[in-house]
């Protein structure tokens, strides 16, 4: 290993000072991945990162790896940068009017068919001329493993419905974390470190790679797109109109005919549905910043060589057809980041539209029932003896809910830290206000809410939340916060800071010390003080008497109404329940 390490550094270091009078990559005996060794194997951490620390080695002018942060398994994050001419960084390559295309690897390590097909792709491209003139129009990052956490925790166990490979890495990071729900609250290094190195890169195009569960059907690979109701109409017209059909037209003729991704409730014959990607998710995160995003799903069942085959067909495709609609795609994402900036009102929740509905020809196997052998009862199975083709119902539209008007700018206490460093992680401008200031301003309170009966990915996110706005004269301190939404990463401003927001910081808890009442009350003493105060008070008296007529309930209760009674008084503290972020409308 030793020689063979020695004489390949000083054969790169021949080879650069070729190509650069050249042009042209250099000569290099094909440098097999452990994949192609044994086809039923996934790379481990140890010899990923080594296969792209030879590649960069042998091709320094056009492969860079670079280490970055920190993941929860006290390991760097890695970047594989694929360029020409030298355009390592994310200014070179806009610089050179260049598509910034991002693929991700092992955000789920039990699904690695992206870690193997992409070290392939990228040597393959590196001794390929004609592949490597596809560099002239975009840079490739490559993340090698994401959760480095969950792929260090290797085994073959844990994917039980799965068909190889042999062994592999494990869903949760450190912490026990699923990364694909992370992508906002960021409770993971990983993810910190994500976001900071996304927002720099601020790419065009970002894939996931995946693996999917659920029904049984013939097709090796499935698609998930961003959700196109989500995005930018130009994003989203482009999208639709000219990438979705390129890369189903040329996955079919490189014979891996691909379907979008088979969403359904009882059995694909009966409709499936488009994928609401949320901000948590890689797609949804993606969106937030004008970048379309993919998460490709191979197929569990199907033979783990078939699965890369199939991913690295896919990488490959998506390499072409950015070649090919180049200025589309640069010119659609230019007019959604200056549109995005002026836009006043955002969506924060949505729902699948059942009106609205496409046919799909569907190529699946046909779902029946046996009796089960374990509890005699009938069992769900796919019969691969019966395949089908069929016309069946297709539904990706979604409508909002709830959509909100934006304010002129969000002013943030300085106590929530952790919410400026997640906003300027993701590229927002955040200034500190240079002196005390009163203010008229818009504050939510929060009517209703339910939180997660169960932990979710460390968390109870709040969810149904309710809201009454009042227009407050407030005082702020200096250093607190200002957000200005004026700015390209507007949708991920509002998304994050807006309560009712499906993945909004309120949502994940970072603001739930405001939930809870700080102050209270002796019943005996403040029964003396209610009546004193509903005797000098007759709004407040006939209030209450209109709430006992309303609801027997309530005046059946002694307690409720002296709550009642002390919660629209001066001794009940203004800050329960007052989400603390305010909106400056003018």
């Amino acid at each position: 290993m030793f020689f063979f390490k020695k004489t390949l550094s000083m054969y790169a270091s021949i080879v650069f000072c070729s190509s650069i009078l050249t042009a042209q990559p250099p000569p290099m005996q094909t440098l097999p991945t452990p994949f192609e060794k044994n086809n039923n194997h996934t790379a481990t951490y140890e010899e990923g990162i080594d296969y792209y620390q030879r590649l960069a080695a042998a091709f320094p002018q056009w492969l860079k790896l670079e280490e970055h942060g920190m993941t929860d398994a006290g390991k760097p994050l890695h970047l594989a940068i694929l360029a020409s001419d030298g355009d390592f960084t994310p200014q070179q390559a806009r610089k050179g009017n260049k598509i910034i295309f991002w693929i991700n690897n092992a955000i789920h390590p039990g699904e690695p068919e992206g870690v193997d097909a992409t070290m392939a792709l990228v040597r393959d491209y590196l001794q390929s001329p004609e592949k490597l003139k596809k560099l002239d129009r975009m840079t490739i990052v490559v993340v090698p493993f994401y959760n480095v956490d969950g792929v260090l925790n290797r085994n073959n166990s844990s994917r039980a419905n799965q068909n190889g490979p042999e062994s592999y890495g494990f869903r949760g990071n450190a912490k026990n974390l699923d990364l694909n729900r992370d992508f906002v609250k960021c409770d993971s290094r990983n993810a910190q470190t994500f976001n900071q190195l996304f927002t720099t890169w601020n790419p065009d195009l970002f894939v996931d790679n995946h693996t999917s569960d659920g029904a049984d059907y013939q097709y090796i690979m499935t698609l998930i797109a961003t959700q196109h109701n989500k995005l930018q109409p130009d994003l989203a017209a482009y999208q639709q109109k000219s990438l979705l059909p390129a890369l189903y037209s040329k996955m079919k003729d490189r014979g891996f005919e691909t379907t979008p991704y088979v969403n359904f409730d009882e059995s694909p014959e009966k409709g499936v549905s488009g994928f609401l990607d949320l901000p948590r998710y890689s797609t949804g995160y993606a969106a937030l910043h004008n970048t379309i995003g993919f998460m490709p799903e191979t197929h569990m069942l199907k033979p783990f060589k078939d699965r890369v085959a199939a991913t690295y067909a896919l990488m490959d495709v998506f390499v072409q057809t950015l070649y090919d609609q180049h200025d589309a795609l640069l010119d659609a994402r230019k007019k959604a980041n200056a549109a995005v900036q002026t836009q006043p009102v955002f969506d924060l929740q949505w729902k699948l539209d059942p009106d609205q509905k496409e046919t799909l020809q569907f190529k699946g196997f046909a779902a029946k029932y046996k009796p089960s052998e374990v509890s005699g009862l009938p069992r769900l199975y796919y019969d691969r003896q019966e395949p089908y083709t069929k016309s069946i119902d297709y539904f990706s539209t979604f409508k909002p809910t709830i959509s909100v008007v934006k304010p002129v700018a969000y002013i943030i206490p300085q106590a929530y830290t952790e919410i400026a460093d997640r906003l300027q992680w993701n590229g927002a401008v955040v200034t500190r206000l240079p002196a005390d200031q009163e203010m008229v301003v818009e504050m939510y309170y929060i009517k209703n809410y339910k939180t997660g009966a169960a932990t979710y990915e460390g968390r109870r996110p709040n969810q149904s939340v309710e809201v009454e706005t009042r227009n407050v004269k407030r005082l702020f301190r200096q250093g607190d916060y200002l957000v200005r939404v004026d700015q390209p990463v507007n949708r991920y401003i509002v998304e994050t800071l807006e309560p009712q927001g499906a993945d909004s910081f309120f949502t994940w808890n970072f603001f739930d010390g405001v939930l809870m009442q700080k102050e209270g009350y002796s019943d005996y003493v403040f029964e003396d003080v209610a009546a004193r105060l509903l005797k000098e008070d007759p709004i407040l008296r006939a209030a209450l008497e209109e709430k006992r007529k309303s609801d027997p309930a309530f005046a059946k209760s002694a307690s409720a109404q002296l709550d009642f009674v002390y919660k629209h008084s001066a001794y009940y503290e203004p800050s329960h329940r007052m989400y603390p972020v305010a909106r400056l409308m003018k």
